[in-house]
Protein backbone atom coordinates (compact mmCIF):
# COMPACT_ATOMS: atom_id res chain seq x y z
CA UNK A 1 0.00 0.00 0.00
CA UNK A 2 0.97 3.21 -0.82
CA UNK A 3 1.61 6.29 1.14
CA UNK A 4 1.75 10.27 -0.24
CA UNK A 5 5.28 12.53 1.19
CA UNK A 6 4.43 16.48 0.06
CA UNK A 7 7.95 18.28 0.42
CA UNK A 8 8.34 21.75 1.07
CA UNK A 9 9.29 22.23 -2.30
CA UNK A 10 5.68 21.58 -3.64
CA UNK A 11 7.11 18.25 -4.92
CA UNK A 12 4.58 15.26 -4.71
CA UNK A 13 5.89 11.35 -4.41
CA UNK A 14 4.61 8.08 -3.58
CA UNK A 15 6.32 5.75 -1.32
CA UNK A 16 5.73 2.18 -0.05
CA UNK A 17 4.31 2.19 3.68
CA UNK A 18 7.30 0.63 5.61
CA UNK A 19 7.18 -3.23 6.05
CA UNK A 20 8.47 -4.30 9.85
CA UNK A 21 7.59 -3.61 13.73
CA UNK A 22 6.47 -0.49 14.75
CA UNK A 23 10.01 0.64 16.04
CA UNK A 24 10.94 0.04 11.87
CA UNK A 25 7.69 1.73 10.16
CA UNK A 26 8.36 4.64 12.51
CA UNK A 27 11.93 5.10 12.02
CA UNK A 28 10.98 5.23 7.85
CA UNK A 29 7.79 7.41 8.44
CA UNK A 30 10.12 9.59 10.55
CA UNK A 31 12.81 9.81 7.75
CA UNK A 32 10.41 10.58 4.72
CA UNK A 33 9.01 13.39 7.12
CA UNK A 34 12.66 14.66 7.29
CA UNK A 35 16.31 13.98 8.26
CA UNK A 36 15.37 15.86 11.57
CA UNK A 37 12.17 14.74 12.58
CA UNK A 38 11.96 12.91 15.80
CA UNK A 39 8.64 13.07 16.58
CA UNK A 40 6.00 12.96 14.45
CA UNK A 41 2.39 14.26 14.95
CA UNK A 42 -0.49 12.91 13.89
CA UNK A 43 -2.66 15.55 12.05
CA UNK A 44 -6.33 15.52 10.68
CA UNK A 45 -6.33 18.45 8.64
CA UNK A 46 -10.52 19.99 7.86
CA UNK A 47 -9.71 20.34 3.95
CA UNK A 48 -8.17 16.63 3.84
CA UNK A 49 -11.53 15.38 4.17
CA UNK A 50 -14.27 18.50 3.49
CA UNK A 51 -12.56 20.08 0.11
CA UNK A 52 -10.78 17.01 -1.01
CA UNK A 53 -13.35 14.57 0.01
CA UNK A 54 -11.04 12.26 1.84
CA UNK A 55 -12.93 9.81 4.55
CA UNK A 56 -12.24 10.67 7.90
CA UNK A 57 -13.85 7.18 9.30
CA UNK A 58 -11.89 4.87 10.83
CA UNK A 59 -12.64 1.41 10.01
CA UNK A 60 -11.04 -2.11 9.51
CA UNK A 61 -10.62 -1.77 6.32
CA UNK A 62 -7.06 -1.00 5.87
CA UNK A 63 -6.92 2.65 4.50
CA UNK A 64 -9.70 3.55 4.06
CA UNK A 65 -9.10 6.40 6.50
CA UNK A 66 -6.31 8.94 6.18
CA UNK A 67 -4.69 11.68 8.35
CA UNK A 68 -1.27 13.93 8.10
CA UNK A 69 2.04 13.01 9.72
CA UNK A 70 3.78 16.11 10.63
CA UNK A 71 7.57 16.93 12.14
CA UNK A 72 6.21 17.82 15.74
CA UNK A 73 9.07 19.83 16.23
CA UNK A 74 9.56 21.15 12.91
CA UNK A 75 9.04 25.20 14.22
CA UNK A 76 11.82 24.09 17.12
CA UNK A 77 13.77 22.91 13.85
CA UNK A 78 13.23 26.31 11.59
CA UNK A 79 12.08 24.31 8.91
CA UNK A 80 10.13 26.20 5.82
CA UNK A 81 6.72 26.06 5.49
CA UNK A 82 5.02 23.39 3.91
CA UNK A 83 2.33 25.31 1.71
CA UNK A 84 -0.13 22.56 1.04
CA UNK A 85 -0.13 21.17 4.39
CA UNK A 86 -0.83 24.69 5.72
CA UNK A 87 -3.78 24.72 3.11
CA UNK A 88 -5.08 21.65 4.27
CA UNK A 89 -4.97 22.54 7.82
CA UNK A 90 -6.45 25.36 7.29
CA UNK A 91 -3.66 28.06 8.59
CA UNK A 92 -5.03 30.62 6.66
CA UNK A 93 -7.81 30.68 9.55
CA UNK A 94 -6.05 30.19 12.61
CA UNK A 95 -2.33 31.35 11.51
CA UNK A 96 -0.25 27.93 13.03
CA UNK A 97 1.51 26.73 9.81
CA UNK A 98 2.60 23.01 9.40
CA UNK A 99 6.34 23.26 8.60
CA UNK A 100 8.62 20.73 7.28
CA UNK A 101 7.39 17.67 4.62
CA UNK A 102 4.16 15.84 5.31
CA UNK A 103 3.14 12.89 4.77
CA UNK A 104 -0.67 11.73 4.23
CA UNK A 105 -1.14 7.80 5.42
CA UNK A 106 -3.86 5.59 6.08
CA UNK A 107 -5.09 3.76 9.41
CA UNK A 108 -6.62 0.89 10.24
CA UNK A 109 -8.47 -0.32 12.92
CA UNK A 110 -7.24 -3.40 14.62
CA UNK A 111 -7.50 -5.62 17.79
CA UNK A 112 -5.06 -3.46 19.94
CA UNK A 113 -6.14 0.32 18.30
CA UNK A 114 -5.63 2.62 15.46
CA UNK A 115 -2.23 2.06 13.52
CA UNK A 116 -0.95 3.52 10.61
CA UNK A 117 -1.01 1.77 7.32
CA UNK A 118 -1.10 2.46 3.13
CA UNK A 119 -3.45 4.61 1.64
CA UNK A 120 -6.38 2.28 0.15
CA UNK A 121 -6.58 2.20 -3.41
CA UNK A 122 -9.91 4.24 -3.63
CA UNK A 123 -8.71 6.31 -1.47
CA UNK A 124 -5.41 6.86 -3.20
CA UNK A 125 -7.47 7.47 -6.74
CA UNK A 126 -9.12 10.22 -5.01
CA UNK A 127 -6.93 11.99 -3.16
CA UNK A 128 -3.24 11.53 -5.43
CA UNK A 129 -4.85 13.90 -8.49
CA UNK A 130 -6.49 16.96 -6.61
CA UNK A 131 -2.79 16.48 -3.62
CA UNK A 132 -0.95 16.54 -7.80
CA UNK A 133 -2.78 19.79 -8.79
CA UNK A 134 -2.34 21.13 -5.09
CA UNK A 135 1.02 20.96 -5.15
CA UNK A 136 1.23 22.31 -8.53
CA UNK A 137 -0.66 25.51 -7.58
CA UNK A 138 1.61 25.86 -4.87
CA UNK A 139 4.76 25.85 -6.90
CA UNK A 140 3.11 28.57 -9.13
CA UNK A 141 2.55 30.98 -6.42
CA UNK A 142 6.07 30.04 -5.25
Amino acid sequence: MKIIRITTENEISVHDFPEGSHHVQNKVLRELIGPRCELYEHVMPNRLYKNLGASNKVGKEKGSYVSMLVDEEGLYHNLEINMAGSYLYETDKHGCAIVGNILIVGEVWERNGIDFCGISDAQFALLYPKLEELTKKARDVK
